[in-house]
């Protein structure tokens, strides 16, 4: 089993920043997903084991990053310009090869608050 662990959520106001990272033990594709209350769980982004190729939902393009540090197995998120919109449970998953459909090892979660 791959153990992930995810950290960087908090509360921050409108306009401000945060930045998630999620530890792997190892090399792997890793999307953030969030959920908020009452509403469906939905993707945010994505980083491709091999090329490293970034995707992006639309609601987060321009203002949402995804990175990674090979050094630490270690995956980022850097969200500027957050909006309320923007609230909800972040989760990791990991997958050990691009073309895999299923996202076989999450994060406990964390919780990221924005405040109008």
């Amino acid at each position: 089993q791959v153990q992930l662990a995810e950290s960087g959520g908090g509360l921050v106001q409108a306009g401000g920043s945060l930045r998630l990272s999620c530890a792997a033990s190892g090399r792997y594709a890793m999307v953030w997903f969030r959920q908020a209350p009452g509403k469906e769980r939905e993707f945010v982004s994505r980083i491709n084991r091999n090329s490293d190729s970034t995707y992006y939902a639309d609601s987060v393009k321009g203002r949402f990053t995804i990175s990674r540090d090979n050094a630490k197995n270690t995956v980022y998120l850097q969200m500027n310009s957050l909006k309320p919109e923007d609230t909800a449970v972040y989760y990791c998953a990991a997958k050990d090869r691009d073309y895999s459909p299923r996202w076989d090892y999450w994060g406990q979660g964390t919780q990221v608050t924005v405040s109008s």
